[in-house]
């Protein structure tokens, strides 16, 4: 005969179970909350280097930087795109005085993004260390470490293809 769980450990094992799925719930909202705000930084950027048609397109030679932003000359490639004499780029480690550059501008602005495939991979670093914070949440708070490797692993590999291939 098996004897009787107390009613104290019934409970207490109920509201066990209960804190552990309120942690996994929270954990795992708050993982996607940081991807969903990661691809959202990176879509203002990516959108244009993604969706060039229709889209000024050109080459950008870069004369003067400053601590936040590099200007240059834009020479057009597209059809309807017009030669500026002053364009401005982010400024990044990528991105060095006296080189030139394939870019897209932004619609209605002087602001250039990168394009190609580098520019591509560029606009979505922020994703990438979206998915890099997300695997620490989701190993730790979620206690799924095959889902938090690959999460990392995605966002370590598009960080080093976009350094890499930039």
């Amino acid at each position: 005969m098996i004897p009787a769980m107390p009613a104290a450990s019934a409970t207490s094992a109920r509201s066990g179970s209960v804190v552990r799925v309120g942690r996994v719930v929270a954990a795992g909202v708050f993982a996607a909350l940081i991807v969903f705000a990661g691809a959202w930084g990176s879509w203002g950027s990516a959108q244009h280097a993604m969706l060039p048609k229709g889209r000024e397109r050109g080459t950008l030679t870069v004369t003067d930087c400053l601590p936040e932003r590099c200007a240059g000359t834009f020479k057009p490639l597209s059809p309807g795109a017009t030669a500026r004499p002053s364009v401005r780029i982010e400024r990044s480690v990528v991105v060095r005085e006296g080189h030139s550059y394939d870019v897209v501008l932004e619609p209605g602005t002087d602001v250039a993004v990168r394009a190609g495939v580098s520019g591509v991979l560029l606009a979505w670093l922020p994703l990438g260390g979206a998915l890099l914070l997300a695997s620490v949440v989701v190993a730790g708070g979620m206690r799924m470490p095959r889902a938090a490797w690959v999460l990392g692993l995605a966002g370590a590999g598009l960080l080093t293809a976009a350094f890499v291939l930039s």
